[in-house]
């Protein structure tokens, strides 16, 4: 299998997580995002949206983080994704939150993260700023309450996991404060504790040198 992807993206890492994390052999096509190669003709003829992920697995093309995972899970027959009906619902449910309400501010202030200090063009947007940190704090609010004793947030580890970390691993280069929200900040350290992470992490790092 082929994956296009971008390592300093929040929605490959998890990707990247999950097929270390069960051992899948991938091969990685490096689509560097920041210079719009994204939008070259050979790349959206892959995929008409122009954003990364991107998986080809024979002659079956798949974009959208979130089915990747899934389906990377399921071709795996790996417990990240339960076959019970409500405990699958459980971890599609956080999926979907997490692309509908949490990874969109971290994104808006990762943003304008990377204008300033990565790209160098120009100065970050402060409105912008404080909309996404407001945004991220309700809504790491609303997770902190959800894990409850929980050590992951569908109760096992799963898919989900992996997703909601790989977002909230911008939050440290990016002015996001995860302490106050103590559960969130315990489960955080439980997943990024996980080999997969860490290799997917030091990936982000060598991709930005």
């Amino acid at each position: 299998m082929k994956l296009y992807d971008f390592p300093f993206s929040p929605f490959c890492r998890p990707v990247r997580a999950v097929a270390y994390e069960l051992g899948i052999e991938l091969e990685y096509v490096y689509v560097n995002a920041f210079k719009k190669e994204t939008r070259t003709p050979s790349f959206l003829a892959i995929n008409p949206n122009g954003h990364i992920p991107v998986l080809v697995d024979g002659d079956f093309v798949l974009w959208e983080s979130c089915a990747i995972l899934t389906y990377l899970a399921a071709k795996d027959r790996s417990p990240l994704l339960p076959t019970n009906l409500r405990e699958r619902a459980d971890v599609e449910r956080w999926l979907a939150w997490h692309v509908a309400h949490l990874a969109p501010p971290i994104r808006k202030v990762a943003r304008e993260y990377v204008i300033q200090n990565v790209l160098k063009r120009g100065e970050a947007n402060g409105e912008k700023i404080a909309e996404g940190t407001a945004d991220f704090q309700t809504y790491s609010a609303v997770l902190d309450a959800s894990l409850g004793t929980k050590e992951y947030v569908a109760g096992r580890l799963s898919i989900a996991d992996f997703a909601l970390a790989s977002s909230y691993s911008l939050a440290p280069s990016s002015g996001l404060d995860v302490t106050p929200f103590p559960r969130v900040n315990a489960w955080l350290d439980r997943v990024l504790a996980r080999d997969s992470m860490k290799r997917t992490l030091a990936d982000v790092q060598a991709s930005l040198h």
